[in-house]
C-alpha cells in the first residue's frame, strides 16, 4: 500500500505541478457560483432548484468527467511517451502497483474537487432559498429540501393476455401478411396498457399502495401524492376536475376531495396522514367527471411519496453517485492508455463516452430491431443484413449503458427524491466494481504486458 500510495502523491504533484488542479478548480468556481448569480430565476422554488442543481451539478459532474478522461489518459501515456515510466518501473513495484496508483490518485483529485463543488452547491442554495417568498419557502421544505421515497402501484404482468391476442391474430395469415410479428406485439401490450390504465368519462379508478413496512415510521406524517395523465385532447392549457377519495374502503376515516389539474404533467398535492388502514394499505380512488378518457400510465402516472431522510444526507449520496461515475471514467481512459498512446488513448475514451451518451439512439435501434426505420409503405420496420450483426452488439451495449443510467441523482435531488443507501451500494456494484473492476483488469493486464521501451521509440 505504501507503494500504491506513492504514485498517488506523484499523481497530486503532477497535477499541481502543470496547474490542472488550480484550472480545475477555477471552472468549477465559474460554473458552480458564477452561473447561478448570473442567472435569473423565475421567482419560484422550482425555477431556484432547476439552476442551482440541474445546471450546476450538471456542469460539475460534465467538467469533472471530461478531466477526469484527459487526465487518465496523460497521466500513463505520458509518462510513458517521456521516459518517466520506464524509469519508475526499473524500481521495486509491480506495474499493478503502478496502474492502481494512477487511479487512486486521479480518483482522490476528484473526489477533492467534487466535495468542493458539492459544498459550495449546497451554501448557494440555502442562501438563494433564504431570499424566496414565504410561500415558496414552505414548497422548498416539502417538495425540495426533502428526501423523499416512492410506493407505486405493482405493475400487472400482460404476458398471458397478449400470448392470447396473438394467438387469435396467427389463426388469420392473411389479415397479418406483410407485417412484423414483433411490431403486433408490441402494438397489443401497448393497447392492453393502455386500456388498464384508462379512466373512462363518469367513471372511477382504484389504486392501491402497500405501505405495510412502513406502516409504524408514518404515523401522523402527512403524504405526497404525485400524479400525471394523458388525454386525447393535447392542450395543456385545459383545466380537468378530477374527485379523489383516499383512505380505508368502507370506514369514516376516508377523505373527499376535488382537485383541478392540467393533463401531461406531473401534479403533487399533499394527503391528510394516517389513512392507512390496518394493513397498512393505502386506496386511492379517482373519479373522472369528464366526458375524455384520462390515462395513467404505468410506472409515472400514480406514485404515492414519503418522506424518507433529510435532503442534506441525500445530497451526499447524489455526490456519491457522480463520483461513481468519474471512477468508471478514470478506469477508461487509464485502460486505453495502458495500450495507445496518448492522442489515440483520448480519442478513444472519448468515443466511448460518446456511445454512453446515445443511449436514445442505441434504445430506439434496439426496440425497433433494426437500423433501416419504419416502411410507410408495408406498415412495417425493415431490416436488412446488417441488422443481425448491429442489432445484438447494440443490445449488449445498451444494456451496459443501462448499468451506469439507471441512476440519475441530478434528477432525484431536483424533485426532492430519495437516493437510498440500497440504491448508492448498487450504483456502486455496478458501476465501479462490474464495470470499473472490468476495465481495471485490462488495464492491469495490457500494461503489464506492454514494452516500454518499443512504446518511447515509437512516440
Amino acid at each position: 500500500m505504501n507503494k500504491i500510495g506513492t504514485i498517488a502523491w506523484l499523481t497530486w504533484k503532477s497535477a499541481f505541478r502543470y496547474r490542472v488542479f488550480w484550472v480545475l478548480a477555477a471552472l468549477l468556481a465559474v460554473a458552480v457560483v458564477g452561473l447561478p448569480l448570473v442567472l435569473k430565476t423565475d421567482g419560484t422554488a422550482k425555477g431556484l432548484v432547476q439552476i442551482l442543481l440541474t445546471y450546476t451539478l450538471s456542469a460539475t459532474a460534465a467538467l469533472l468527467g471530461f478531466a477526469t478522461l484527459w487526465l487518465s489518459c496523460g497521466a500513463l501515456a505520458r509518462d510513458v511517451e517521456e521516459g518517466q515510466m520506464q524509469m519508475v518501473a526499473v524500481k521495486p513495484i509491480a506495474r499493478w502497483q503502478i496502474w492502481l496508483g494512477k487511479w487512486l490518485g486521479l480518483l482522490s483529485l476528484d473526489a477533492v474537487l467534487l466535495a468542493l463543488a458539492g459544498a459550495a452547491i449546497f451554501v448557494l442554495l440555502q442562501w438563494r432559498a433564504d431570499r424566496l417568498p414565504p410561500d415558496q419557502q414552505k414548497i422548498l421544505r416539502e417538495e425540495i429540501f426533502v428526501s423523499r421515497g416512492s410506493v407505486r402501484e405493482p405493475r400487472p404482468d400482460f404476458s398471458r393476455m397478449v400470448d392470447a391476442q396473438m394467438k387469435k391474430a396467427v389463426k388469420d395469415p392473411s389479415a397479418i401478411s406483410g407485417f412484423d410479428l414483433a411490431e403486433i406485439r408490441r402494438q397489443l401490450t401497448a393497447r392492453i396498457e393502455t386500456n388498464y390504465t384508462a379512466v373512462l368519462p363518469y367513471h372511477s379508478r382504484l389504486f392501491g399502495f402497500n405501505l405495510s413496512t412502513l406502516k409504524d415510521r408514518l404515523h401522523d406524517i402527512p403524504l405526497q401524492l404525485r400524479v400525471k395523465f394523458h388525454t386525447s385532447s393535447g392542450n395543456p392549457d385545459v383545466q380537468y376536475v378530477t374527485l379523489w377519495r383516499v383512505g380505508p374502503t368502507n370506514s369514516n376515516r376516508r377523505v373527499d376531495f376535488p382537485e383541478s389539474m392540467p393533463a401531461d404533467s406531473f401534479q403533487e398535492f399533499p394527503l391528510p396522514p394516517n389513512l392507512l388502514d390496518d394493513r397498512g394499505l393505502l386506496f386511492v380512488e379517482i373519479g373522472n367527471p369528464n366526458d375524455v378518457e384520462m390515462n395513467f400510465p404505468l410506472g409515472e402516472g400514480m406514485e404515492l411519496l414519503y418522506p424518507e431522510s433529510s435532503f442534506g444526507i441525500n445530497f451526499i449520496r447524489g455526490l456519491l453517485v457522480v463520483f461513481c461515475w468519474l471512477a468508471l471514467l478514470a478506469s477508461i481512459g487509464l485502460s486505453a492508455a495502458s495500450f495507445l498512446s496518448f492522442p489515440v488513448a483520448a480519442f478513444m475514451s472519448l468515443a466511448v463516452l460518446l456511445i454512453g451518451l446515445s443511449s436514445t439512439t442505441v434504445s430506439t435501434v434496439v426496440e425497433q430491431g433494426t437500423i433501416t426505420g419504419f416502411n410507410s409503405a408495408t406498415s412495417s420496420y425493415g431490416h436488412s443484413v446488417v441488422d443481425y450483426v448491429v442489432v445484438p452488439i447494440f443490445t449488449v451495449t445498451l444494456k451496459i449503458i443501462n448499468l451506469v443510467q439507471n441512476f440519475s441523482p441530478i434528477d432525484s435531488l431536483s424533485s426532492g427524491r430519495s437516493i437510498t443507501w440500497s440504491q448508492l451500494g448498487l450504483a456502486g456494484a455496478q458501476i465501479v466494481l462490474l464495470l470499473g473492476g472490468f476495465f481495471c483488469v485490462v488495464g492491469i493486464i495490457l500494461f503489464t504486458r506492454r514494452e516500454l521501451a518499443a512504446a518511447q521509440g515509437n512516440s
